[in-house]
């Protein structure tokens, strides 16, 4: 891409270059694709959301997540890019959520959540003084229709899949999850492979860097986080693998 092209159109959000992009949007990517490795698998049993945090000083609380959001009982997300955008905009998925229920008196479904949030995303493509959400965010959990996993991102594309992931180790994992993942396969074994994954995608492991994890077992349709002890325990063969590899 020319410096000169893009400096002619990319000043404005709602200026198409001529060929038909609009670089504000691709920006905003380029942030997601640099933000920490976020990703969500559906198996029968189930679905599991993580993601890979990074503390910023030892007094940090470590049972804050900041990547990881539970959206309803059975709905979770984790997200990657801009971590006060993402949190903006799962309040609002949140209150849309919640919307649904009251308005329908049942369970707001994954999907309806995820294009409401993906319809806001969008809405910030078009107007003037504003600029896109620095986010993609991965929906996932229980529902009526079954185990759903759905992806949004700045555009306000709306997608579903089977396992996915975003962030910089976005590609390492779907790589991985093409090699491994089958839907049949159990929650624990999803778990497993969503550790491994992130593991194995991360560039860099210190003591500041740790794992969120959350499921969804299609038993209780309830969101549920993983203990940081739990976690701790699960990751360190996983470590230490990765460590004598190397």
């Amino acid at each position: 891409m020319a410096l000169g092209i893009a400096g002619a159109y990319d000043r404005a959000i709602t200026v198409f270059s001529p060929q038909g992009r609009l670089y504000q949007v691709e920006y905003a990517l380029e942030t997601v694709r640099s933000g920490s490795t976020a990703m969500a698998i559906a198996s029968n049993e189930g679905c599991v959301l993580a993601v890979e945090e990074r503390l910023h000083t030892k007094l940090q609380n470590m049972e804050y997540s900041w990547k990881l959001f539970q959206v309803d009982e059975h709905i979770g997300a984790v997200a990657a890019g801009l971590n006060s955008d993402a949190r903006v905009l799962v309040d609002n998925a949140r209150i849309r959520a919640q919307v649904l229920r009251l308005t329908y008196d049942e369970r707001p479904t994954i999907e309806a959540v995820t294009k409401y949030v993906g319809d806001l995303m969008q809405m910030y493509t078009q107007h003037a003084g504003v600029r896109p959400f620095g986010v993609a965010i991965l929906f996932g959990g229980v529902d009526d229709t079954g185990v759903r996993v759905f992806y949004t991102e700045p555009s306000g594309m709306v997608l579903e899949y089977d396992a996915w992931a975003i962030g910089r180790g976005a590609e390492k994992v779907k790589e991985l999850l093409e090699a491994e993942y089958k839907r049949e396969m159990s929650l624990e074994d999803a778990v497993n492979l969503a550790l491994k994954a992130l593991v194995e995608s991360t560039d860099k492991i210190d003591e500041n860097w740790t794992v969120r994890l959350a499921t969804v077992p299609v038993s209780t349709q309830k969101f549920q986080t993983m203990s940081p002890e739990e976690l701790k325990k699960r990751l360190e063969p996983l470590l230490k693998m990765r460590k004598g590899g190397s």
